[in-house]
């Protein structure tokens, strides 16, 4: 049995059936999903595979958004929601991914724990609370890059409208290689992307800020194969139009500016 973590959770979404749309739809897959809503248990259960009978997680999947809350904007929620990611937990999840598991960071995943060094190289990129931004909600047209044509996750897939965000102006690693865009303003916007990390595999799908983007037919067949191919690495393998991160995975030790 293909074993999935999810971390769901945190302000300004249905998070609760956001979760139950992604655990049907990977069961479909035979990836049966333990949902979590605290960062701190996510972490214990990374790191426990020898816990009390249990086994070992093959893939981590987070639709949350936990995050520090500096801004003044968000002070009436710090009481109960703020959450910074430690450098042993940023380690956890590095470990867990080098080591062979597989991440599915869906949505306000880039937003998460605040552009940690870690979790920004294991996600491709983050959220500038300085430069990044979206549009209200509305219809995207999503289409296929020429690198998404030959991977794995999106071959054979065609353009779709879906009811969604997309973000603008994240923090991207250079090089990294969009299988899916939205045209916004009249320019293309990343809204997936799939890569190697040590001898995991990681894809990051920003939309699925409502049920109703999940529940898309193109997209619930993204999402279902974008799990697979995270979880099940062949060893030694590599798709094409993925961006490597080759040798051995150590913790990022500064932060980014």
């Amino acid at each position: 049995m293909t074993r999935n973590l999810l971390l769901s959770g945190g302000p300004g979404h249905d998070f609760g059936a956001l979760a139950g749309s992604v655990t049907a739809l990977l069961h479909e897959e035979g990836i049966e999903t333990t949902v979590v809503t605290d960062p701190t248990e996510m972490l214990c259960e990374l790191s426990g595979p020898e816990r009390a009978g249990g086994d070992p997680y093959d893939l981590l999947t987070v639709h949350a958004l936990h995050w520090g809350m500096a801004a003044e904007r968000y002070a009436h929620l710090r009481d109960a929601e703020p959450y910074t990611l430690p450098p042993a937990g940023a380690s956890t999840i590095g470990r867990f991914v080098a080591g062979g598991g597989g991440l599915l960071a869906l949505h306000a995943a880039v937003i998460c724990f605040d552009a940690e060094p870690t979790w920004h190289s294991l996600c491709g990129a983050s959220w500038n609370w300085a430069t990044s931004s979206h549009e209200p909600v509305g219809d995207v047209t999503v289409t296929v890059t020429d690198a998404g044509r030959g991977h794995d996750v999106t071959a054979g897939l065609e353009p779709f409208s879906v009811l969604d965000e997309v973000y603008e102006r994240l923090d991207s690693d250079p090089g990294l290689v969009p299988l899916l865009v939205s045209e916004t303003a009249g320019r293309p916007r990343p809204v997936l992307w799939a890569r190697e990390f040590g001898e995991g595999r990681t894809v990051t799908d920003v939309l699925g800020h409502e049920p109703a983007s999940v529940e898309h037919p193109s997209h619930r067949s993204i999402l279902r194969r974008a799990a697979v191919w995270a979880a099940r690495k062949s060893p030694g393998a590599s798709g094409p139009g993925t961006t490597g991160h080759p040798g051995e995975w150590r913790p990022t030790q500064e932060r980014r500016p």
